[in-house]
């Protein structure tokens, strides 16, 4: 069966009480409403063999509709922190938004106290799984298909950032939240750490929720959350596709450096091509090069100084100059229990050179077509 947004609204409302909060202004998007016993036939009764993933949130499982579709369905636990109305913002949002680079939502299903989500089933998992897991799972990504993930992650986030209405901080950017279609398509998922980002903030203090390793210095350390945030973890993931190892789990050299720690040092010592992956034999060094540096620009500690993902965009797909003079130091974020060493703490703020200055712009088109608008953009919201 299906039913409206107010439908699902009101599904949910006569299975809590009456001091559960009247939601307002919730759009009547169409989205489709399972039932609890289809979800539980199509996966078999949420058997441990159709599990496919899992997070904080809850587990993923591999469905097949009755009418053939495989689906992937996220049953959110009954101990998780998400609430009604998390999870009701959480379908309005994604029911509103349509990107080849972002996960669909199918539908949902609440149920009692069952609150869980159907989306498309991507048939190579996620890239965490494909190129950074156990062997068994490992999947053998050439260069191209690599640059297409990069670019294709971009966009997807560029969209999330500039055009989405209203504008989406995803919050949790990282390679197990990248999923892959039969042909390697990235898609965005998990949209459950998602906010929303008002065009007249600049910045807002919230509930710190992401994966360390990804986690920009600002935001782990002080709570700010803005756009830029994302686009430290994106640099991130941009470095682990590169290398082909986790930013979370890997350390580098012999004084155990964090992945974008060693990113810079290698940039510092002229070795940029060390980082890459040993698996990758054939690939363009000009191009690979390029996609490092923007990485850098990206994971760099103060956000000011970071582009916004539509630069980002731009700086992978287009014949673009890096502007590497005003390249800077990246920030790194490390838990007190870190048994890493080395390089840059988050916990070292910006040198007072850097204070107060409007940051340079970090590319400028070869074109000779740059806009000084495009140096504004660099400036937080």
């Amino acid at each position: 069966m299906s039913c409206g947004l107010f439908g699902a609204l009101s599904c949910c409302k006569r299975q809590n009480d009456a001091s559960q909060p009247r939601e307002e202004g919730i759009p009547t998007n169409s989205v489709k409403c399972f039932s609890y016993n289809s979800l539980r036939s199509a996966t078999a009764d949420f058997h441990p063999s159709s599990k496919i993933g899992g997070g904080g949130y809850g587990v993923v499982y591999k469905g097949v509709l009755k009418v053939g579709t495989p689906v992937a369905i996220k049953s959110l636990s009954v101990e998780s922190k998400q609430g009604i109305q998390e999870f009701l913002t959480e379908i309005n949002i994604i029911s509103n938004i349509r990107h080849p680079n972002l996960v669909q939502l199918i539908g949902c299903c609440v149920e009692g106290n069952h609150r869980i989500l159907v989306y498309e089933y991507l048939e190579n998992n996620s890239l965490a799984r494909a190129l950074l897991g156990s062997k068994s799972k490992y999947i053998a990504l050439d260069w191209p298909k690599r640059a297409a993930i990069c670019l294709g992650t971009a966009s997807g986030l560029a969209f999330l950032h500039e055009e989405a209405e209203p504008h989406i901080v995803h919050r949790d950017i990282k390679a197990s939240n990248i999923l892959l279609d039969g042909n390697f398509l990235p898609k965005i998922g998990d949209f459950g750490l998602a906010k929303l980002f008002p065009d007249n903030v600049t910045h807002l203090s919230t509930r710190v929720a992401g994966t360390e390793g990804y986690l920009a210095p600002e935001y782990a350390l002080l709570g700010q959350l803005t756009k830029k945030a994302d686009v430290y973890s994106f640099g991130v993931v941009l470095l682990e596709i590169i290398s082909g190892r986790s930013s979370s789990k890997a350390a580098f050299g012999e004084e155990l450096l964090v992945l974008v720690e060693w990113a810079w040092k290698l940039r510092q010592e002229g070795r940029l091509l060390e980082i890459v992956d040993t698996e990758l034999t054939n690939y363009p060094e000009d191009e690979v090069v390029r996609f490092i540096k923007v990485a850098l620009f990206c994971i760099q500690r103060s956000a000011h100084q970071r582009p916004t993902m539509k630069q980002v965009v731009d700086m992978l797909s287009k014949g673009v100059h890096l502007n590497e003079r005003a390249l800077t130091e990246p920030g790194v974020f490390k838990a007190p229990s870190s048994k890493h060493s080395g390089g840059a703490s988050s916990e070292e703020s910006s040198s007072q050179g850097e204070k107060g200055k409007r940051p340079a712009s970090p590319f400028i088109h070869s074109s000779n077509s740059y806009s000084p608008h495009s140096e504004t953009q660099l400036l937080p919201r």
